[in-house]
């Protein structure tokens, strides 16, 4: 059985869920006063940027006799680890600072992971069905 689903569909079904993960965020600040957890939505739509500059795709191996990735690709993976791992720590540390409530930050955190899931399924899906085109068309 296989299924087939458009890309219309993809794309109506992530927005939705990406706007799911900003209402999270908003909400855990519009009921408590406290605007400080939308740093998290900050972070975690700058947590994908460093792996895509640095993909393989984008970059040329400078070392030819080498299959294993380059230091860019390591960076970008380590930035990438860096900002998703901070914005999941941002909203831990300013409930610690009783800066927000522990509601904010339940609601901070999911709505970033869902925020930040929905912005790599996105390129996944996406980045699978480009490569499928372009062999379709030279190949």
């Amino acid at each position: 059985m296989d299924l087939k689903v458009s890309p219309l569909t993809k794309i109506i079904s992530l927005s939705g869920f990406l706007a799911l993960g900003f209402l999270l965020v908003i909400l855990s600040c519009a009921l408590f006063h406290n605007y400080y957890p939308l740093f998290d939505i900050l972070i975690f739509l700058l947590a994908p940027i460093p792996n895509s500059l640095f993909s393989k795709s984008n970059l040329d191996n400078a070392d030819f006799m080498s299959d294993s990735p380059s230091n860019a690709q390591d960076f970008g993976s380590f930035l990438t680890g860096l900002l998703a791992t901070s914005g999941i720590a941002l909203p831990v540390v300013f409930y610690h600072c009783q800066l927000i409530g522990l509601m904010s930050c339940v609601m901070s955190i999911l709505g970033g992971l869902i925020i930040y899931s929905s912005i790599v399924v996105f390129s996944w899906f996406f980045h699978s069905s480009w490569e499928h085109e372009e062999d379709a068309l030279f190949g």
